[in-house]
């Protein structure tokens, strides 16, 4: 174990409260702020942020509601890193923010969740929004997720396609969208190995959304039973805010299994090591499923619990849900009445891999914008934006 000395932390403490708070910056170092709700979104910014001040040359500011977020203890350069809480402090902060373009992956902001700054008009500042799922967005998602967005990054088309149809319905001003593409999805792509040689025993990587119907606070112990019963090696990840909101149902799997030698628990959902190491993925109706058959092109086994609705009304845009829509294309569905089922399937979709990696990489070429390049479509937005910005109000 690394031991910390006293004078470090105090040390790190004295940095802290020595850094300028983000009202005292200059207008230009708040021209571009992103807002996370903590590390784990990371991955969704990184790449556009080294973009942003490494191709672009601009700073970035960057408010975080963990105080955990290590960006807070090491920035990289050119961004300043600044915690603004949770709950009420974050709305003052939000109310009172100044600053030319906020980039966020939490919905809502505009509504009684999250208000926009009281400056917002006076300064023409603007609103965009970045994925942190490729899951649709009507059904996931709360109605109004996305409506008081200025701008919005789409994953790929089926998103434009949504959002209009909605925005039409609705008698909704349109907004901007942008075939951005999926930051994540580059980064994975990028590590993962060509080889689709297997592990033996296979390693299953259980990696659900979460809620009160997804898979750990409902069937969790059943599979991950039946999954140890076909000798593999089980990894189960839990959904940050299964963490956050049902803690209860990962302690009493984790102590259920604490004793099985194949059994481990990952809660770091940035990492990309289970997801590069694992040979299939069990889910629900998470995003990381759609993220692990994306980028790693390996298979995945759905549990068909209920539905993860957010939108009671998704139905009236007449579109399936993508989420939905590929599910046969990219793995198999057992229902969580069946898990005995869970054995066969496995061994048919390792037996089938390679016919399983062609349809994930056919699916994903043919509905995900700029694989690859997302990073660099982002960022040149964003820095358009910004620079627009400075210079509206510099003329003023």
């Amino acid at each position: 174990m690394v031991r910390v000395s006293e004078g470090s932390i105090m040390a790190l403490l004295r940095r802290r409260e020595a850094q300028p708070k983000y009202s005292q910056l200059p207008l230009e170092q708040r021209a571009i702020t992103f807002y996370s709700e903590g590390g784990q979104y990371w991955p969704h910014f990184e790449g556009m942020i080294h973009e942003l001040t490494e191709a672009h040359n601009l700073p970035i500011s960057y408010l975080t509601s963990s105080k955990s977020d290590p960006i807070l203890d090491d920035p990289p350069p050119g961004v300043s890193p600044f915690f603004i809480g949770e709950g009420f402090k974050r709305s003052y902060a939000f109310q009172t923010m100044e600053a030319g373009v906020v980039v966020a992956t939490v919905p809502q902001i505009g509504t009684k969740i999250l208000p926009k700054s009281l400056r917002t008009e006076a300064l023409g500042m603007k609103y965009l929004y970045v994925f942190h799922s490729m899951v649709s967005t009507h059904m996931a998602y709360e109605p109004d997720a996305f409506d008081h967005f200025d701008t919005v990054f789409c994953t790929g088309r089926y998103m434009v396609t949504e959002i209009r149809r909605r925005e039409m319905i609705y008698g909704l001003p349109q907004k901007e969208l942008i075939l951005h593409g999926y930051g994540r999805l580059d980064a994975i792509i990028r590590n993962r190995s060509d080889s689709v040689t297997k592990s033996s025993p296979p390693v299953v990587l259980v990696a659900p959304s979460w809620g009160p119907s997804c898979i750990f606070e409902t069937c969790g112990l059943e599979v991950i039973a039946e999954l140890l019963e076909t000798g593999a090696e089980v990894i189960a990840r839990p959904h940050p805010m299964t963490l956050k909101k049902s803690n209860a149902s990962i302690e009493k799997i984790s102590k259920h299994f604490q004793a099985n030698p194949r059994f481990s628990l990952d809660l770091d959902v940035s990492s990309q090591d289970s997801l590069q190491r694992s040979d299939v993925m069990v889910s629900d109706w998470s995003g990381a499923a759609l993220e692990y058959a994306f980028g790693t092109l390996k298979p995945v086994l759905f549990v068909d619990v209920e539905r993860k609705v957010n939108n009671q009304a998704y139905a009236e845009l007449n579109i399936e849900p993508f989420e939905s829509s590929i599910r046969d294309q990219i793995g198999e569905v057992i229902s969580p009445n069946s898990l005995a089922g869970i054995a066969p399937a496995l061994r048919s979709l390792l037996q089938n891999s390679e016919q399983r990696r062609e349809s994930s990489s056919a699916v994903r070429d043919a509905t995900i914008s700029n694989l690859g390049n997302s990073a660099e479509i982002g960022a040149a937005v964003i820095a358009e934006k910004a620079i627009n910005f400075l210079r509206i109000r510099r003329g003023r």
